[in-house]
């Protein structure tokens, strides 16, 4: 569907390793969000060995393959996109019907420059509810004064995106929040109170709640304070 002023093309850029599990239901999922919506699909692989690539490849022509890192795939799914806004999203996340609409929406103020939204777990146990509902409740109190996004949705306007060179390549993790947090001081980074995104729990069952909650605050709290997280990689978990 070609774009226009009404509906601006959507960028969705996807990293991806080891995905072949989940790549076929994120791409259906993406179809069905965004019919009658003009967008395009760029998955950016960084070496699978699984049938990720093959499998992406039915459903979009961008399919490339690239090294090791997520903030390089991010950059290089960018450079080879189209559309006006670009969102970036992990693969193993389902976005609701209707999501390019309030996107679009919340974009339509010029001085709105990027966006995230709610992140609940996709079939949550208890303690995950439990967890997510306050974490992003917390989010949107403090969005009022500092922004932060994780990557599983990061939405941002094409423009202002390469104004700030994109993501930095030289951080291993934490690299969405450090792209949110340069993005508030050119624009109005904006959290999206009414559209809920939806990830696996694949990292927080195998590593355990407590240890990733653990990771993250120890990451932000040194990025915070030196701008550099402690951790050296962010290690998949398949």
């Amino acid at each position: 569907m070609p774009k226009s002023p009404e509906k601006p093309m959507i960028s969705i850029i996807v990293p991806t390793f080891q995905e072949g599990e989940y790549i076929t239901n994120t791409m259906l999922n993406l179809r069905k969000a965004a019919k009658n919506f003009p967008i395009e699909i760029i998955v950016v692989d960084g070496g699978s060995v699984d049938d990720t690539v093959e499998k992406a490849k039915n459903f979009t022509n961008k399919v490339y393959r690239i090294g090791r890192g997520i903030a390089k795939a991010r950059n290089f799914g960018a450079k080879h996109s189209n559309g006006d806004i670009l969102l970036f999203m992990d693969a193993d996340v389902i976005l609701p019907n209707g999501f390019a609409e309030k996107l679009v929406e919340t974009f339509r103020n010029p001085e709105v420059v990027g966006a995230t939204c709610n992140i609940m777990p996709l079939k949550p146990n208890f303690s995950e509810k439990i967890f997510f509902s306050f974490y992003n409740g917390l989010l949107r109190f403090i969005s009022r004064f500092k922004p932060h996004s994780r990557g599983e949705f990061l939405a941002v306007r094409k423009s202002a995106f390469f104004a700030l060179n994109g993501f930095n390549e030289n951080l291993p993790c934490i690299e969405d929040h450090d792209l949110a947090i340069r993005l508030s001081k050119i624009g109005k980074f904006v959290y999206i109170k009414d559209l809920t995104v939806f990830e696996s729990m694949r990292r927080f069952r195998k590593l355990g709640l407590p240890r990733v909650i653990y990771t993250w605050f120890i990451d932000y709290l040194f990025y915070t304070i030196r701008k550099k997280p402690v951790s050296k990689e962010w290690k998949a978990v398949r």
